[in-house]
C-alpha cells in the first residue's frame, strides 16, 4: 500500500502551516491564485496522476475558480460531497504582527511572548500551548485540510464510497463561489453517473455566546437576507429647515424600528435568530454641502430560520410602514408647533413598484439605461450598486417623495435543515458517541450553524412565490447577482457541518486547537465516512 502524504498530526500540520500560508483574502489576488496552487498539491497523489480528468478547475466570477477532486470507486454510485471554501477576511486587525498573520507557528510563538497583553481566555490559550493562531487556521483551512487528507486516504485504501471534494471561493463576502458551483456538482452528477448521499461541510465550531467552549457538530445553517433601504427626503437650505424634511430625520424611525426588533425573531428546535441589527447607514451625497441631506440609505442584517424571504420582506415592508407612520406623526408635531404645513407625508414603496413607476414613466429603455451605467462602475459592490440604482431611478420621480423605498440587496443565503432526516440522525448520534468513547469529548448538537456556511445553496426548500419576491425587488438580480434556485432544488440531499475546534473567527485571536485538529478530528471524520458508506 503506497505511504500516506498527509497520514500522521504532524503531517497535516505541516500541510496546514503551508495552506494558510497562501495568502487568500477575498477579492484579492491570492484568492485568484490559490486553487492553481491546489491543484498542483493534488496532482502530486498518485490517484489523480491515474485520473486527471477528475481533479478540475471551474469558473465562479472575477476571474476566480474553484476546484473539484473526486474519488471514484469502481462499484459507487452514492457520493459524499465535502464542501469547504478557501478564502479568509482580511488581516488589517493585525497591525505590526500582519506579516505574520499567515505564518501560523511563528505567529504563535510571538503572541505567547505578549500573552500578557491578552485578557481572559485568550491569555489562558496562549499560555497553555494548545491552540495554533493565524488567519484562516480555524475559518476554514482545516476542514479543507482534512478533506484533502479523506480523499487521499480514500483512494489509498480504495474506500467503498465516492468522496467529492468542493473547495470555492468568496464565501465570506457574496458566496459567489458556491452558487457557481451549484450546477459544477449537477454536471459531476451527471457525467460519472453518481448520487450524492451527503453534503458534508468542514466549518469550524462557533461559539453560541462569548463564553460558550463547547464543541457543536450542525444539522443546518441559518439563513440571511439583507434588507435595504432607500430613503428620500425633500431638499432644502440649511437656513430654512423647514422647508424640507432630511432623509436622516426619516431614517432615524425606520432605523430605531429595526435595531433588535423582536418581530424578526424565531425560535426553533430551541435555538433562536440573533437579532437584526443595522450593517450601513450612509448619506448617498459625495460632498458636503449646505443644502440638506435628502437621500440617503440604510442595510439591515435579518436572520432566518423557518421564515422564506417573503415573509421576511413582508414583515420588513410592515415595520418600515410603521416607521413612516411615527415619522409622520412626530414630523407633523413639528411643523403645528413652527406653524408651517408639511411638505407631504412619507410613504412607503416596494422597489418592484417603483420600477413599474419609472418604466410607465419614462419608459423601459431608460431603466435599462440605469442598470447599466451603475454596473459600469466596476470599484462598486453589488450592495453600494443595488442603492444607486434605486437612487438614480428615484431622482426622475421626486414626486414620490417624501418616502421610503424598501428592496433586497444580496447576499441571499436560504436558511437549510436537514434535523429529522434519517441518515443524518444516524450520524449525529455516531459522531456523539464515537467522540465520547474514543476521546472523551462531549459533542453538542446545534441545529442551525450560527456562522453562515455555502451549505445555504444545497437542499433548498423554498418555494417559487419565494424566488419571485427576490427576483422582483433585488435591483442587481440577473445583471450581477443570481441564484440557481432550480437547481439549488436539485441538490436534495441532506446536509452535516462537523469541522474542528476553535475560537474567535474573523478576529486577530483566530485559533484553532491543536489536539482537537490533528489528532480527534480526523479520526472522526473518517468514522463518520465509514459508517455512511454501511447505511443503505
Amino acid at each position: 500500500m503506497d505511504e500516506l502524504r498527509w497520514g500522521t498530526p504532524e503531517d497535516l500540520r505541516t500541510l496546514l502551516d503551508e495552506i494558510v500560508s497562501w495568502k487568500s483574502m477575498t477579492m484579492s489576488e491570492g484568492e485568484r491564485q490559490f486553487p492553481a496552487k491546489l491543484q498542483a498539491k493534488l496532482q502530486d497523489l498518485e490517484y489523480f496522476q491515474k485520473f486527471p480528468g477528475q481533479l478540475a478547475l471551474h469558473d465562479a466570477d472575477l476571474r476566480r475558480k474553484s476546484l473539484t477532486a473526486l474519488y471514484k470507486h469502481p462499484n459507487a454510485k452514492e457520493t459524499i460531497c465535502l464542501i469547504s471554501h478557501f478564502d479568509t477576511v482580511n488581516t488589517e486587525e493585525y497591525g505590526v504582527l500582519e506579516p505574520l498573520a499567515t505564518q501560523p507557528e511563528e505567529l504563535t510563538k510571538v503572541l505567547q511572548e505578549k500573552s500578557d497583553e491578552f485578557q481572559g481566555q485568550v491569555r489562558e490559550d496562549l499560555k497553555t500551548g494548545e491552540f495554533l493562531f493565524g488567519r484562516g487556521t480555524m475559518d476554514m483551512k482545516m476542514g479543507l485540510v482534512m478533506h484533502m487528507s479523506l480523499i487521499e486516504k480514500a483512494s489509498v485504501e480504495k474506500w467503498p464510497i465516492n468522496l467529492l471534494l468542493l473547495t470555492v471561493p468568496d464565501e465570506e463576502v457574496n458566496s459567489a463561489g458556491m452558487r457557481h458551483a451549484v450546477p459544477v456538482l449537477l454536471e459531476i452528477q451527471r457525467e460519472y453517473g453518481i448520487t450524492y448521499k451527503l453534503f458534508l461541510n468542514g466549518e469550524p465550531t462557533f461559539r453560541q455566546e462569548p463564553t460558550d467552549t463547547s464543541h457543536y457538530m450542525y444539522t443546518g445553517s441559518i439563513g440571511k437576507v439583507l434588507a435595504a433601504s432607500l430613503f428620500y427626503g425633500k431638499e432644502t437650505h440649511a437656513g430654512e429647515p423647514l422647508g424640507g424634511i432630511t432623509s436622516p430625520y426619516i431614517s432615524s424611525f425606520l432605523t430605531r424600528e429595526m435595531e433588535w426588533n423582536d418581530l424578526f425573531l424565531e425560535t426553533v428546535m430551541g435555538e433562536t435568530t440573533p437579532l437584526p441589527v443595522t450593517l450601513q447607514q450612509t448619506d448617498l451625497r459625495l460632498l458636503y454641502s449646505t443644502q440638506t441631506p435628502y437621500r440617503s440609505s440604510a442595510l439591515y442584517n435579518i436572520f432566518l430560520m423557518k421564515r422564506g424571504i417573503k415573509e421576511a420582506f413582508n414583515l420588513f415592508e410592515e415595520v418600515a410602514q410603521t416607521a413612516a407612520e411615527k415619522c409622520n406623526k412626530a414630523y407633523g408635531e413639528v411643523c403645528k408647533k413652527h406653524h408651517v404645513d408639511p411638505i407631504g407625508k412619507v410613504k412607503v414603496i416596494r422597489y418592484k413598484d417603483l420600477l413599474t413607476y419609472a418604466a410607465g414613466k419614462l419608459g423601459e429603455e431608460y431603466v435599462r439605461e440605469v442598470k447599466a451605467d451603475i454596473h459600469y462602475h466596476d470599484s462598486w459592490d453589488d450592495r453600494e450598486k443595488s442603492l444607486r440604482i434605486t437612487d438614480k431611478i428615484m431622482i426622475q420621480c421626486q414626486e414620490l417623495a417624501p418616502a421610503i423605498i424598501v428592496l433586497l440587496a444580496p447576499p441571499y443565503y436560504p436558511a437549510v435543515n436537514s434535523t429529522g432526516n434519517e441518515l443524518i440522525e444516524a450520524c449525529t448520534s455516531f459522531v456523539m458517541d464515537f467522540a465520547k468513547k474514543k476521546f472523551d469529548l462531549p459533542i453538542k448538537r446545534s441545529h442551525y450553524l450560527n456562522g453562515i456556511c455555502d451549505l445555504s445553496y444545497v437542499s433548498y426548500s423554498g418555494t417559487a412565490e419565494g424566488w419571485k419576491t427576490f427576483e422582483e425587488n433585488t435591483p442587481v438580480w440577473g445583471d450581477s447577482y443570481t441564484l440557481p434556485f432550480q437547481e439549488m432544488q436539485e441538490l436534495n440531499a441532506p446536509v452535516l457541518n462537523v469541522g474542528p475546534y476553535g475560537q474567535d473567527a474573523h478576529k486577530r485571536t483566530e485559533r484553532l486547537n491543536i489536539k482537537n485538529a490533528f489528532e480527534e478530528y480526523p479520526v472522526i471524520m473518517e468514522a463518520l465516512i465509514h459508517m455512511v458508506s454501511r447505511v443503505k
